[in-house]
This record gives C-alpha cells, structure tokens and sequence, in this order.
C-alpha cells in the first residue's frame, strides 16, 4: 500500500487520494490512518502534502517522500532532522499556469487598472495615457522553469523582458543578468517587476530597504513567489513613499490573510487569495505516479531536493 500523508484536517486528502488511484490503479492509495503497524512496516516511498513530521516517523522504513507541491520551503522547515529525500512536484502544467497569470497581471498594471478602479470608486471619468508594451520593461526575478515560462507569455506580448538568477541563465528573448551588480540595473531599470523566485536563506527579505531604494521610481511588483522574500514593512515604506506604485500580492506570512492586516485596505495593494498557480490534480497524480512507477520497476529515486540550495 501507498500512503498519502497529510494534515488530519485537511479537506482535500480525499480528492488527493481518488486523483493518485486513478493515476495508479496498480498501487493502493491510502491516508496514514489506514495502515496498521504490519503495512507501516512495507511502506518505502510515501506521498505527502505538508506532512506532520511525526506521521513520517512512524514509517521505519521510509526511504524518500514524493510532495505533490513544487514549493518545498515548509516541508524543510517542517521535517527538520527528518533526512529524508523529497522530491517535489515538477509539472510542466504549473509553469504554463503561472506564466499566465505572470502576463494576466502585467496587463493589469500595465493598463492602470488600479487607477481607473480607483476612479469608478470616485465616479471619475478620466480617460489615462496609454503606454505600449514594447515601451514597457518586465523585470523576472527568477528565471527557472517558471520565469521562463512566464518570459515566453511576456515577449510574444511585446514586452521588453530582462531577468534576475543566482546564477547565469540564458533565456530566449531575456536579457539575462545575475550576481549582485546584474540585481542593481533590473530594479533600476525596470517598470514592472515579477518575483518568482525561491525561498532559500539567499533570497530571504531580498527585496527590502535597500532593493526598493534601487527600484525604478514608480514600479509596480508582483509577487507570486514566497512572502518572506519580500520584508513587509520595507513594502509598506516603499509604498506610502510612492516609490512603488502598487502591489499585486498572492503570498502571506499568515494564509488566509488575517482581516486586520494592512494589505486589505491599502490603496496601492492588489490582495490575491494564492490563486496564481494552483496545481491541478490530475496533472500532478500522472507524474507522481509516472516517479513512483519508475522506482518500482529500477529502484531509483528521482533527483532531490538540494538542502543546501533549497530547491
């Protein structure tokens, strides 16, 4: 039997568990609780969405967890001395995913939505000048799987796109840059800027004080990436100062995003409920279950995490 193993109170274990099923009729899908001591004995690789670390302990012979997420920050933290391997979800779903919603928006920043919300709300009619997309550079932090996705959507827009990575990467279309030099001209130079980098002790409050001093006067961010990359109250400085024009914002220290927080009311934030790249179920259970066939057959477990890196 394969375990599924998440949160006892998470309402999607059941759609979770019928999604592998289908994608592997030749395993037994169940959560944790099924198994009595004698099936906990067997189980080798198990199938995890935010796991208790108490849960994987109580599998003498775990040898590597499956995550069926692509961001693995928390399972890190979470596992702590559990020196399991992880693999995480790689779906090339997700990057298409998050490439739209990267382009969807641009254009929303791009064609002053915030703006004209704000004048319906005042009962204005004022027509703004339009600037066209070539005119317009799109800074990518990031420039993995997602970023080039969402660096293809963005050229074939029209846009102007240059892009940020820890190390060199070259991107069709992207003038690509790196180090903390190539950081400096993106901020400076760009109009728009997109995060969609990971979580690691390297990018950690990346984009404070110092990152927003460097920005282009006026730029507007998106952040689809992780929230501590962003430090909230340098945000919120760059904000009022007017330095930042607006926010699109789907990550939070604290989901669902307390009522009492600031972001809510703030004319220059954009809240999004971490809608920008779901993961489709189906898409997922096909290539967990094409990984899990693949060590059943070789017993090779697929590349995994980089504790060092983070990813």
């Amino acid at each position: 039997m394969l375990p599924f193993i998440a949160p006892p109170d998470d309402p999607r274990q059941a759609d979770w568990i019928a999604a592998l099923q289908a994608a592997m009729p030749h395993e037994t899908i169940v959560p944790l609780a099924a198994l009595d001591d004698a099936a906990r004995l067997t189980c080798e690789v198990a199938v995890v969405a935010n796991p208790r670390p108490e849960d994987l302990r109580c599998l003498p012979r775990l040898r590597w967890v499956h995550s069926v997420w692509a961001g693995v920050e928390r399972l890190l933290a979470d596992l702590g001395d559990v020196n399991l391997p992880i693999v995480r979800l790689q779906d090339p779903q997700l990057a298409d995913t998050m490439a739209e919603a990267v382009l969807a928006w641009t254009l929303y920043l791009h064609r002053d939505m915030p703006r004209y919300a704000q004048l319906q709300r005042e009962r204005r009619w004022q027509p703004l000048d339009a600037v066209r997309a070539q005119d317009r550079c799109v800074g990518l932090l990031g420039l993995g799987a997602l970023g080039s996705a969402a660096a293809a959507r963005l050229v074939a827009a029209g846009f102007q796109v240059q892009g940020w990575s820890r190390t060199p990467r070259a991107v069709p279309g992207v003038h690509a840059r790196s180090g903390d030099e190539g950081l400096a001209q993106v901020l400076a130079t760009s109009d728009l800027l997109v995060c969609l980098l990971p979580l690691t002790p390297q990018t950690r409050r990346l984009l404070g004080d110092t990152a927003f001093q460097q920005l282009k006067p006026g730029a507007g961010l998106i952040n689809f990436a992780r929230s501590a990359i962003v430090d909230d109250a340098a945000l919120r400085r760059a904000l009022d100062s007017g330095r930042l024009s607006h926010a699109v914002l789907d990550v939070f220290d604290a989901e669902p995003l307390p009522a009492d927080r600031w972001h809510w009311t703030h004319p220059g934030v954009t809240v999004l409920p971490h809608i920008s790249a779901p993961t489709n179920r189906q898409t997922a259970a096909r290539i967990v279950a094409a990984n899990i066939a693949a060590y059943r057959q070789h017993g090779r477990i697929p590349p995994a995490v980089d504790r060092g890196r983070g990813y």
